[in-house]
């Protein structure tokens, strides 16, 4: 039985040359490769299209640091009950945050977590943006302000959230499971 995914798993080396070249850079980075680039690889097209929009996401300049993306990918997947999610981006949050127990504690709750007040206003807009995106109003643009977010921190924030929904969605419908290595990731910080 396949325990990565449902669906069939390419191999890496049955993988096109450039989804190949992706996988063992994040390989080299991680130690292994997780189990996500190897169950969505069952679609090349889509795969690319995912890291696209992933990178453009996380890897550029922002007013939201690598540990506060990682905190909004963790607390809305917590919410969407994904598994995979959780669990890979709780290990990326450890390490960003350089924090053993952040990622439990805002997995489980942000709103006691030991976080700042203006990351736990960045949180529950993500969870609207994740719930109730369409109750989105003006009053929430002026409370994220307050906290010294901007116009694009905001949109960064909902595209984060909406993004990982999509994540969340089908890495659940797919039944693809995080790598044991990210279990450990990061503990004894």
């Amino acid at each position: 039985m396949n325990t990565i995914s449902r669906y069939p798993v390419p191999k890496l080396e049955d993988l096109p040359a450039d989804i190949k070249s992706q996988v063992l850079e994040v390989q080299e980075k991680a130690g292994f490769v997780p189990n996500v680039f190897l169950a969505m690889a069952h679609r090349p097209d889509e795969l690319r299209a995912f890291m696209a929009y992933h990178d453009a996401l996380m890897l550029k300049e922002s007013g939201l640091s690598q540990a506060e993306r990682e905190m909004i990918i963790v607390t809305t997947s917590n919410d969407n009950g994904c598994l995979y999610c959780v669990v890979a981006h709780g290990a990326i949050l450890r390490i960003r945050a350089k924090d053993a127990l952040i990622a439990d504690q805002v997995a489980v709750n942000y709103l006691k977590a030991d976080i700042s007040v203006r990351q736990k206003a960045m949180l529950t807009f993500a969870l609207k943006i994740s719930n109730n995106a369409q109750a989105t109003s003006e009053e929430d643009f002026v409370i994220l302000k307050s906290f010294g977010f901007s116009d694009e921190d905001m949109w960064d924030i909902a595209a984060i959230t909406a993004f990982f929904g999509l994540s969340n969605r089908m890495v659940s419908f797919a039944s693809i499971q995080p790598n044991k290595d990210f279990y450990g990731m990061a503990r004894d910080i």
